[in-house]
């Protein structure tokens, strides 16, 4: 089951690069166009801005490759790690969002299967 989550965590991550490539001219589809609005067009970050964005896109990204590894060794604090993760990829798929909304639903179904593990003991 720790081998499964690591791996889903681990394709998470991989999700988060077209938040980088996009912004930073790397990528061109279709599907997620270049924009420099956030928050479903309520904030325009401007070209900088965006980038800005885009690299914490990436950040994001490492993070969870990283949360994937520590998952797989099962490292003592490994949900502390996802539920950080989590959070972090919340709060740029709620930035991101209409082009992100997956990623908000993959988010809080995490965060609550950690705060359900932890309640279960």
């Amino acid at each position: 089951m720790r081998t499964a989550l690591a791996l889903f965590l681990l394709l998470h991550g991989l999700a988060h690069l077209p938040g980088f490539l996009v912004p930073w001219r790397l990528l061109e589809s279709d599907d997620l166009p270049y924009d420099t609005k956030l928050l479903g067009g309520r904030w325009d970050a401007g070209d900088a801005g965006i980038r800005v964005i885009g690299v914490l896109w990436l950040l994001q990204a490492l993070t969870f490759v990283a949360v994937a590894w520590f998952v797989f060794r099962g490292e003592p604090d490994w949900p502390l790690f996802v539920g950080v993760a989590s959070l972090e990829s919340l709060v740029l798929s709620v930035l991101g969002w209409p082009a992100s909304r997956i990623g908000v639903w993959i988010n809080a179904a995490l965060l609550a299967a950690l705060a359900a593990g932890a309640a279960l003991g």
